[in-house]
């Protein structure tokens, strides 16, 4: 039964283990990996850009949008008697 255990232990911790030797490894921890060039902060600044207007945008459509569907206050009718306060 240990014997089992041990094999199934070692069969998961396999993959993972094969690749800090390799070079794919230091890769992702590198620079050279994410290809910064000149123009990713403007690629940033627009993606940035995006995620804080967007619920500006939405907000506008939706105000716009629901705008049409208010009711008129109306007017008092003067034939209508009021209540009046005691």
């Amino acid at each position: 039964m240990q014997i089992n255990k041990l094999v199934r232990r070692c069969a998961t911790a396999a993959p993972g283990a094969t690749l800090l030797p390799s070079p794919a490894f230091a890769a992702v921890n590198s620079y050279r990996f994410m290809h910064v060039t000149i123009n990713t902060p403007w690629h940033i600044f627009l993606f940035l850009m995006i995620g804080v207007f967007a619920p500006f945008i939405l907000m506008i459509v939706l105000m716009w949008r629901y705008s049409f569907g208010k009711k008129k206050p109306q007017t008092p009718n003067p034939t209508v008697r009021q209540p009046t306060e005691k």
